[in-house]
This record gives structure tokens, sequence and C-alpha cells, in this order.
């Protein structure tokens, strides 16, 4: 029964994002379309924030579902730009609703663990420590999170297919080169 009533709120909270920003999407309203009470919506999120945070995890989770290997990244990139481009009044309502603060958090952490992974797959057999593969991560973290900004910020208006392609290319040479100059200085 609480997973089905999560999924209620989480479904209804999507329809409400394609109507809305974020920012007038209430609790009140929200547990009002779902028919609950807000102790129930309570009883599954601290507030709205986390509400979102959870639509964010689930979302990208289904979008990145299989393909988050070294092997597939580019493939989970552009399921994740044209999802953004099948869905544009969503993700508009979602980063107008926001301060340019929480976008940037809520990108960071949903895709620290992404980058870490790919770094840490591209080093195997390598001998590097972890913060140094953390901040090779973190390099790539930073330019993918530009990357997205900027394709929000143009409208969605790119060649999903080219810009993606391209910043493999960037995404390849930048982290060969580096986990090659750690491994160095690390002998």
């Amino acid at each position: 029964m609480a997973n089905h009533t999560k999924r209620i709120i989480l479904e209804e909270f999507q329809c409400m994002l394609r109507e809305m920003p974020f920012d007038k999407i209430t609790v009140s309203a929200l547990v009002k379309r779902c028919e609950i009470s807000p102790n129930t919506f309570y009883y599954h999120y601290q507030d709205i924030f986390s509400l979102l945070d959870d639509w964010l995890v689930q979302w990208l989770g289904n979008i990145i579902k299989g393909r988050s290997t070294l092997d597939h990244w580019q493939e989970a990139v552009k399921a994740l730009l044209y999802e953004c481009k099948a869905q544009p009044q969503i993700i508009n309502h979602v980063l107008a609703g926001l301060s340019r603060e929480r976008i940037e958090r809520a990108l960071f952490s949903l895709s620290d663990d992404w980058f870490y992974d790919l770094v840490r797959q591209r080093a195997e057999g390598e001998t590097i420590n972890d913060k140094k593969l953390r901040d090779i991560a973190a390099f790539c973290r930073y330019a993918f999170i530009g990357f997205f900004l900027q394709f929000v910020w143009m409208h969605m208006a790119v060649d999903v297919e080219n810009a993606v392609d391209e910043l493999s290319g960037y995404f390849h040479c930048f982290v060969q080169a580096a986990i090659q100059n750690a491994g160095q200085k690390i002998t």
C-alpha cells in the first residue's frame, strides 16, 4: 500500500510539473489532487524538495537504466537529452522554479557516483589512488553539467547525436590523459 501511495504521489507530481513551475506546486494542492491526507504525504516525504529529489532520481534512473557503464554512457546522455526534448514543459518548469544553486546541487548529487564509476572503469588495472580518480570524475562532472545547462539554455535546439559524440571525444581524450598523468605521478 505504501509503495502504491508513493507511486500516486510521484505520478501526480509529474502531472503538476507539466502544468506549472515547481515553485508553484504546494503540498496542499498535491495532496488534494492525490486524495490523500497531508500526514500521508509527510510519511513519505519530508517536504516538497525531498519529493523533487526522489522524482529526479527515479526519472533519471529510468532513462539511464542499463546504460551506466563505460561502454554505454553516451547512450545514457543521448537518452537523457532526447527525454528532455520530449518533455520540455517539465524541464522548464523544474528549472524555472529552482534557484541556480539548487539546480547545480541536484545535478552534482545525481551525477557524482555515475562519473566516478565511469572513470574507475576506465582506470581499471592502473595504480591510481581514489582521490585522483574522484578528481578526474569531478572534472568530467563539471564539464557535463555545463554541457547540460547550455543544452537547456539553448532551448534544447541541439543536434543531440553530434553534440554527445563530440563531448564523448573530449571526455575520452581527457580521461585517458588524466589517468596516464595520475599513474605516472604515483610511480
